[in-house]
């Protein structure tokens, strides 16, 4: 009996758990949208948090306590958090021929290394709430539940923010762009961007029903960005998912110009605008194409 729990380790433990649970949902919110299936994926995902906040709340006592067998268990569950990133990414990469556009390589790498982080965010928040309680050095719930709680939120705020990467929108102008058909070439805001629009019926439809958005870089550090393929095809990606697709989609390059600007052009099903620049605006920033930009800017 002398390895039982005392009262306050319960508490702590409880806490602990309780916080990192609640931040895997917190992040959940965030990353809806790249999860596959709803709601098995959602109810997968709070699983794994529970699962890596209990093994994060536990770490502190069991090591205080001369345990050190809990190291292994953490090393583990790194290595099973790394599992779920694999089987996570195996799963988008079947469903691409369901789709109306496919997310490309780059887009499911940068949504499988989400998945596997949100599972760290959940145990480094456990774990570090459970060592704030232990470091006030008291017995009182009235002191060890503030206690936690209030560190828990700060640790998620800090590690969310570090986590969450940038938006296109963040570096981007998105503007609408002026479809303009001549022959069989489609033009926006007067560049050229196919000319595969032989029939009438083709043609006319671009030209009723046709949406078009330009994005330029804000700054030029970020063309780098939209030059990268996977980066390019993860917007157009977004785009049509919200909009969904009747036929035709394009994503143009400028060549001609020095800001680097690209152009999406397709005919929707839903003809929305708004939603378009949002969806446009919320495509996350891929890590291989950021990593482009540090480069350049020599790190």
């Amino acid at each position: 009996m002398e390895k039982a729990l005392k009262e306050p380790d319960i508490y702590m433990i409880v806490i602990g758990i309780i916080m990192g649970a609640s931040a895997r949902i917190a992040t959940l919110k965030v990353d809806y949208r790249q999860i596959p299936t709803y709601p098995c994926a959602y109810f997968n995902s709070i699983v794994m948090g529970f699962i890596a906040s209990s093994l994060g709340a536990i770490a502190i006592p069991a090591i205080l306590s001369g345990d050190f067998v809990s190291i292994t268990f953490l090393t583990v569950a790194v290595q099973q958090f790394r599992e779920t990133r694999k089987a996570e990414g195996e799963s988008l990469s079947r469903l691409e021929h369901t789709e109306y556009t496919k997310r490309g390589d780059a887009y499911i790498d940068g949504i499988s290394k989400t998945f596997e982080s949100r599972n760290y965010i959940a145990m480094v928040t456990a774990l570090l709430s459970v060592l704030a309680m232990k470091l006030s050095d008291s017995k009182a719930p009235a002191v060890l539940i503030p206690c936690g709680v209030i560190t828990g939120a700060v640790v998620l705020i800090l590690l969310y923010r570090f986590t969450k990467g940038k938006t296109i929108g963040d570096i981007c102008n998105i503007r609408d762009g002026e479809i303009e058909i001549k022959g069989s070439e489609l033009f926006v805001d007067g560049i050229f961007v196919t000319n595969t629009l032989g029939a009438d019926k083709s043609r006319e439809l671009f030209a009723k029903d046709g949406l078009a958005v330009v994005i330029e870089p804000k700054r030029p550090a970020s063309r780098l960005t939209l030059e990268n393929y996977g980066q390019r095809q993860a917007i157009l990606f977004e785009a049509v998912k919200a909009l969904g697709v009747r036929r035709y989609k394009y994503t143009r390059r400028n060549f001609s110009s020095d800001t680097g600007m690209i152009i999406i052009a397709f005919v929707p099903m839903i003809h929305d605008k708004n939603l378009l620049h949002y969806a446009v605006a919320h495509t996350p920033v891929l890590e291989n194409s950021r990593k482009i930009g540090r480069i350049v800017k020599g790190g």
